[in-house]
């Protein structure tokens, strides 16, 4: 009797818990619908959602052992979010990238934030070649169109040099936003649009007064056909080496846990309300236009987030999602969920392949893409 007291006992207060785990989770799963201009804590949930996942997987298991009938509640939860966990875990484990053998009617995208192109080494006296290494990464992988974002280009010697002629010669269109301007002009940063293919129009986007960044696309003439590439870059948290130091704290609660917790919480605040604007301008832009578009780049966040699923919507696909397995980290810092990096071609193109590249010179992953236009049904006659 006492016994099965006990297991009664311990059933109930691992019940408690699970109910707890499942609404945090379907808070989480309200990221994605509320807009976080107003709603912007619940965003930050949207963060722990794979960890969420994994937690009522192994719940669901354990009550539908112990106590079939509390197995409902992980089981409940998990499919009111099953429209959430879909974009968080891709399941094509056996997939695979051929870098040699490329179709000509496809287009290849390679989409980097380059970390202004000095690369993640820690010794500045290596830096240098940083630059030419990123370059040399890119174009080993033979793609027809480059996207980067947080690059910088100057027409002097030095620490800024001369990028885009890094490319120039394979690559003889680009557009540049030039976001920032220093040195009387000579230093620029921002996102380039790269390509092999003629580009007959292109145009920066201005984000509202405030962000300094924009966004750009361009019209590639393709063969027969013209393509629209967005190139984006949305708010990040702007986290200084302090921050990521304050983030330690916090995970080790220290007694500075409190002050860092304000600073870091500001932060996010405001970049979550910053890309709930940007993300609608985006989508507004990829919704005017009739021309097949792409738009990849940089979101700084994660898929499970208002900002992702307002730019997809339901006329995209997501690469990564079609032709890859995992939770797709395109991010080294925080935590090792961290997929931000996006490359999402409209229904109307086909992704023949897709691929994450770790060459430890950003602390970005390299995305690269295979994508051919479907063409219309012959009319019957």
């Amino acid at each position: 009797m006492p016994l099965k007291f006990i297991r009664r006992f311990t059933r109930s207060i691992l019940l408690i818990p699970t109910v707890l785990v499942a609404l945090l989770f379907v808070l989480a799963c309200l990221a994605s619908e509320l807009n976080p201009e107003r709603w912007w804590f619940i965003g930050a949930f949207s963060l722990l959602l794979p960890y969420l996942i994994i937690i009522l997987i192994f719940a669901f298991i354990f009550w539908l052992i112990t106590k079939p009938k509390a197995s409902l509640i992980p089981l409940l939860a998990l499919l009111i979010g099953w429209r959430q966990i879909k974009v968080v875990f891709s399941y094509h484990m056996f997939s695979s990238f051929d870098t040699e053998h490329k179709d000509p009617k496809t287009i290849r995208l390679v989409s980097w934030n380059v970390a202004s192109m000095y690369g993640i080494s820690q010794q500045k006296s290596n830096k240098k070649y940083d630059r030419k290494e990123i370059a040399a990464t890119i174009q080993g992988l033979q793609p027809d169109i480059i996207c980067l974002q947080e690059f910088n280009h100057s027409e002097t010697q030095g620490p800024y040099a001369d990028n885009i002629g890094l490319f120039s010669e394979a690559y003889p269109y680009h557009y540049f936003s030039k976001d920032v301007n220093r040195k009387n002009g000579f230093y620029q940063s921002g996102s380039i649009i790269f390509s092999k293919y003629p580009i007959i129009r292109a145009e920066k986007i201005a984000y509202p007064k405030g962000i300094s960044e924009s966004f750009i696309y361009a019209d590639i003439l393709h063969g027969m056909d013209t393509v629209r590439i967005f190139n984006v870059h949305l708010q990040s948290y702007k986290f200084n080496a302090q921050d990521y130091q304050d983030i330690q704290s916090i995970k080790h609660q220290s007694d500075s846990t409190l002050q860092a917790s304000y600073s870091i919480l500001k932060k996010m605040q405001l970049a979550y309300s910053r890309r709930a604007v940007q993300a609608s301008m985006i989508r507004n832009a990829a919704d005017t236009t009739k021309l097949p578009s792409i738009i990849c780049g940089d979101f700084n966040d994660v898929p499970a987030s208002y900002a992702y699923f307002k730019i997809k919507g339901t006329t995209r696909n997501d690469a990564f999602l079609k032709k890859s397995w995992g939770v797709g980290r395109t991010f080294y810092a925080i935590a090792p969920t961290l997929r931000i990096d996006y490359i999402l071609p409209e229904l109307r193109f086909e992704i023949k392949q897709f691929d994450l590249i770790d060459e430890n010179l950003s602390d970005h992953l390299l995305l690269v893409a295979d994508l051919s236009l479907k063409k219309d049904p012959e009319p019957k006659s």
